[in-house]
Formats: C-alpha cells, sequence, structure tokens
C-alpha cells in the first residue's frame, strides 16, 4: 500500500511539472523584456516591456511605473512569430505620439522595427 501512495505521489509531481513545462512553451511572450530602441545604432534608448498573452489577447505596457505607456492593438502568431504593438504616449513638449510597433519572436528575443510621424527605427529586446 505504501509503494502504491508513492507511485501515485511520483506521477503527480511528473505530470505537474510536464504541464508547467509545457504552459511556459506555450506562452512565450508573458514577462518581462528589456533591452533598447532607436533610429540608428548611436542612438539608443533603454527599455523594459512587460507583456500577457493569454493565448488571443497580446496587453501590456512599456516601461512600467508611473509614466507607463500601455500597448494598445496588439496582436502574436505564434505560428510565425510575428508580433504587431501600437501605443500612444505623450512626448516632452507635451504632444502625442502613436508607435507602430511589428517585430517578430524567435526564442527569448524579439526584434523588429517602430515608427511614428515620420521617425523610423529598430529595437531589439530580451526575455528575462
Amino acid at each position: 500500500m505504501k509503494n502504491l501512495r508513492i507511485a501515485i505521489l511520483t506521477t503527480f509531481v511528473l505530470v505537474s511539472i510536464a504541464v508547467a513545462a509545457t504552459t511556459a512553451a506555450d506562452d512565450p511572450l508573458s514577462g518581462t523584456w528589456t533591452g533598447d530602441w532607436g533610429p540608428s545604432a548611436r542612438d539608443r534608448n533603454q527599455v523594459t516591456v512587460e507583456l500577457k498573452w493569454d493565448g488571443k489577447a497580446l496587453t501590456g505596457n512599456v516601461n512600467p511605473g508611473p509614466n507607463a505607456v500601455e500597448i494598445k492593438n496588439a496582436t502574436f502568431d505564434p505560428q510565425s512569430g510575428a508580433i504587431h504593438m501600437e501605443a500612444d504616449a505623450t512626448s516632452r513638449r507635451g504632444s502625442q505620439i502613436h508607435y507602430m510597433i511589428d517585430g517578430k519572436v524567435e526564442g527569448d528575443t524579439m526584434t523588429g522595427s517602430w515608427s511614428h510621424d515620420n521617425r523610423e527605427g529598430d529595437f531589439k529586446i530580451t526575455k528575462k
């Protein structure tokens, strides 16, 4: 009887670990990403992005804290790794800036391009 309980407990633990690993693999986006973005190799800005993906909807924010910028109109295609995000920020001068961000997720790295008004550049962020 004791061996049966140990076998059942061991099976339960192994199944739990497998489910947790599968869930993590199925959600390549949720978590904190850090890296940089900018219009050129010499003009870079550090960035932190928090993302949450429930398998359908992608939400999150850029630079969490009191001045966080909410991510809107976000999509992710898990088959291709293609990601699209938009964000509205306020410039230092008080004007509104609408960012369009397109990229690709490969493992724990996301790279791509961004644009707003007549400016554009690239970004690279890595999942922590």
